[in-house]
């Protein structure tokens, strides 16, 4: 399985328990990968043959700025889901940091691999 990456995608958004998390944008941190077929673009040499991945981050940077969570485990859950549901992939692997959320370390987060029955889970979660 050929990956697509993108290491270090950083951006600001409202996450945290506390009340002063809810009041300002903190710092994110992303490395994404996620699996694509690269071998028609690497013959093609075309940017249409391939997961365009300035797409990608573009639409992740707006699903973060617009959120709103208590935890970076439901934000990382939601980037992965959308990776998935908007690009057609069928994996990817989100890891989201927080950084300088916890005294004297770099910073904090998770990682999580999700595949396309992971969505549909998703996807019967979210029905009425």
């Amino acid at each position: 399985m050929d990956k697509i990456f993108i290491h270090a995608l950083k951006t600001e958004t409202i996450v945290g328990i506390f009340d002063w998390e809810r009041q300002v944008k903190q710092t994110v941190v992303l490395d994404i990968e996620f699996s694509a077929d690269i071998r028609k673009a690497a013959l093609s040499d075309s940017i249409d043959d391939t997961l365009n991945y300035k797409r990608v981050a573009k639409r992740v940077l707006s699903c973060i700025e617009e959120s709103s969570f208590h935890l970076v485990e439901t934000l990382a859950e939601h980037v992965a889901m959308l990776i998935l549901e908007e690009f057609a992939v069928s994996w990817v692997r989100v890891a989201l940091s927080k950084p300088g959320a916890i005294r004297n370390s770099r910073d904090v987060g998770v990682i999580l691999e999700r595949g396309v029955p992971d969505l549909e889970k998703w996807r019967l979660r979210l029905r009425p």
